[in-house]
């Protein structure tokens, strides 16, 4: 892989506009390539037009010459020749700044190089050159220093929230503690972000600090209750602020909460070290690129010379090129993006903090977590996707050929099976093309490095790849079409005048074997993305009592799309619990009037939700756009209602009332739609900028085809 592939899949997404313009400045040393190539050409028309033309018997007689020249020893060993003040090509030279833009004097140093060859023929190319990477090197410079600054400040945040920590654990161990708390054994503070000063002054005496004094605990709030609808209620109702207890159910979960954060900042950390590693080799890599291209060599004629005058010309172009990258490079490791240290020392004391108080000394334990190994892709998961999805195709074809041999399309019985048993099936197909879907999305997230295991907040190493999602799907999808293949009669038996039992309740036992696998205890199956999902659908149920978090309002859109599935669940309780599936008879469900509000009610719970979370986000104060996001599942709601009940009039042929509601629910989802439509394009995804470096997108783009994005627009309007 070529490093500018390999470097721009490293990046963090996030800082993908801070990091070195690699393929830019490419582009500008082709161009200088360029220019030398038209340069050389020229030179070789004037030799190609004197009347004696070099011959090629004569190169390779004076090749001769130069035979006492092996090529195996050098003058001047590994390096280059020492080249004169006179032979330096650019000077550099740092510049101490200060930056005002945020009201505050914060001094820095901004380099800048001046290419001493102005004078020559095509010096401006190479003046453009410098000009833009010293512009992208300030700019990297700049960034890291300010990350620095930041988790620098994170890190005193974190030591004094550990200090908070160690003071509740000795209160939960000793409730008759007193402060001050000295700790005698303890040779520093958890993080050490101060007190470096010993340190470099070589002291070897330990140190000793008054650790986590007890008055800590009056001036911070450890937010340790556990989300609940009952302290939902009371928090409601009760605004006075709630008084620690000091009890190791607070301790457990502020423990938990504060491991979180640590390993949130050491993977902040890593990211951060591995900017300054990859733009420093990046500056490294278009350097060694400039000294290549900025002597170019006539090669036109390089099939005519003899082996020994092609190693020395190789031999000249390396000593005679301006090899510019040594100065450079010695102002890149001087600079603060190479000699800085706080990042690397930030990481030390993190991890030993972290071993020490959150996993009792066991460093192996504590950088497991800290730095999860990557997961491995299981040959089997793919062989096994492979099966399934040839043994549903497979079925697929073999219902085919049944119905066609049996002639079941022109049966008495097809109507009754489309309206009873054909709806029991759409079940699961709506499953199976929901996870398909899921993996579409997680494979693309994957490719495009959308970091969406962090975003989710899926435990490190539980995330399902794409191949697992296609695993369940395709297994799922095996089952409902053998149960569909061995449920395909279509007349009563002559004796029983019934169908059979059996093959009647498939279904049935489908849809027990998918339950009984969610909220299977063990650890088969995916357990912790079971638990996962299973917790995400209790807080969407419970959605005002609860803070709304990503994966909350994401299942919940996700039903939105999936009401057909809702009301698959309702008929079959009616069917199995009130109907007669022997006869296949679902009369008692079709013709009740409770089933049609319950159809009705059904079809609003996932809007319903989303207005609840959307109301609970504006409560909270967390956006106030999200009233207005209400809003539009309010008017969904009202445009659903009316469709159902003008849909269910012409059904029991109530002409003049379904004429009224045909007028409602054309007008409510109009508006509903219009609504939707620009919310989901200009606010939710962020498109629809007019002035946006992207017209008519947006300025951050994922995808790199921008054709996607217009159609996806026209297939949400769809």
């Amino acid at each position: 892989m070529k490093f500018g592939k390999e470097f721009a899949s490293q990046m963090v997404p996030e800082w993908q506009e801070a990091y070195m313009n690699y393929n830019f400045l490419k582009t500008l040393l082709k161009e200088i390539m360029i220019f030398r190539q038209q340069q050389s050409r020229s030179q070789d028309n004037q030799v190609n037009l004197r009347p004696q033309p070099l011959k090629v018997g004569t190169l390779k007689r004076r090749g001769s010459l130069f035979r006492a020249f092996s090529g195996l020893t050098s003058r001047y060993g590994m390096k280059s020749p020492k080249k004169d003040k006179e032979d330096e090509v650019i000077l550099v030279s740092a510049m101490h700044t200060a930056d005002e833009e945020q009201g505050e004097h914060v001094h820095g140093q901004s380099y800048q190089t001046f290419f001493l060859r102005a004078a020559e023929q095509g010096s401006e190319y190479e003046i453009v050159f410098f000009r833009r990477l010293d512009d992208e090197f300030n700019k990297v410079v700049s960034f890291y220093r300010a990350k620095v600054e930041e988790v620098v400040k994170e890190a005193e945040e974190l030591n004094l929230q550990m200090d908070a920590l160690i003071a509740l654990r000795i209160k939960v161990n000793d409730p008759a503690a007193v402060t001050p708390f000295i700790n005698e054994r303890n040779t520093g503070y958890p993080l050490e972000v101060i007190h470096e000063e010993q340190q470099e002054k070589g002291l070897d005496r330990p140190r000793e600090y008054q650790m986590a004094s007890l008055d800590v605990l009056k001036h911070v709030k450890i937010n340790t209750t556990a989300e609940s609808p009952l302290s939902a209620m009371k928090s409601l109702f009760n605004s006075s602020k709630s008084d620690l207890q000091f009890n190791k159910n607070e301790f457990r979960d502020a423990k938990e909460k504060l491991k979180q954060a640590f390993i949130e900042f050491h993977e902040k950390l890593r990211f951060l070290k591995n900017y300054a590693f990859l733009n420093q080799l990046a500056f490294s890599k278009i350097m060694k690129k400039y000294d290549k291209v900025s002597v170019f060599f006539p090669f036109c004629f390089w099939s005519y010379v003899s082996p020994g005058v092609r190693l020395l010309t190789k031999l000249l172009v390396q000593i005679t090129s301006r090899n510019a990258s040594d100065a450079y490079l010695k102002m890149v490791e001087e600079s603060y993006l190479g000699q800085s240290d706080e990042v690397a020392k930030l990481i030390e004391r993190v991890e030993s903090a972290f071993v020490k108080h959150f996993c009792n000394g066991n460093r192996h334990q504590g950088m497991s977590t800290l730095k999860p190994n990557a997961k491995r892709r299981r040959h089997r998961v793919t062989f096994f996707v492979g099966c399934f999805f040839g043994c549903s195709l497979a079925l697929v074809v073999a219902i085919i050929v049944n119905m066609h041999n049996r002639d079941l399309l022109k049966s008495n019985g097809r109507t009754q099976y489309m309206n009873t048993i054909f709806p029991l099936y759409t079940l699961f197909g709506f499953l199976v093309l929901h996870m398909l879907m899921y993996a579409a999305n997680v494979y693309y997230w994957t490719r495009y490095r959308v970091n969406y295991s962090f975003i989710f907040g899926f435990k490190p190493g539980t995330e399902m790849g794409y191949t697992e999602v296609l695993l369940l799907g395709s297994g799922l999808s095996v089952l409902t079409l053998a149960a569909v293949l061995s449920n395909l009669e279509m007349e009563l038996d002559a004796n029983t005048k019934s169908y059979s039992t059996l093959t009647e309740l498939l279904p049935l036992g489908l849809v027990i074997v998918v339950l009984l696998i969610t909220f299977c205890p063990f650890n088969i199956f995916y357990r912790a993305n079971r638990f996962f999902l299973l917790v995400c659908l209790w807080r969407c149920i419970c959605a005002p009592f609860y803070a709304i978090t990503l994966p909350d309002f994401f299942l919940a859109d996700q039903f939105t799309s999936q009401v057909q599935l809702l009301r698959s669940l309702q008929f079959y309780v009616c069917y199995y619990g009130w109907g007669d599936f022997k006869q296949r008879n679902a009369d008692k469900c079709n013709n009740s009037d409770v089933y049609d509000m319950i159809t009705i009610v059904i079809a609003v719970i996932p809007y319903w939700i989303r207005l609840l979370q959307c109301i609970r986000r504006w409560w909270g104060g967390q956006d106030k756009t999200q009233g207005l996001n209400g809003l539009k599942y309010f008017s969904t709601i009202v445009a659903v209602v009316s469709r159902t009940i003008q849909t269910q009039l012409t059904q029991k042929e109530l002409k003049a009332a379904a004429r009224t509601f045909k007028i409602i629910a054309g007008s409510t989802s109009g508006v509903a739609t219009i609504f939707n439509t620009y919310w989901d394009i200009a606010m939710d995804w962020g498109l629809l900028c007019k002035n946006s470096d992207n017209p008519w997108l947006r300025d951050k783009l994922i995808l790199p085809n921008r054709s996607i994005y217009f159609i996806a627009m026209v297939n949400t309007n769809s």
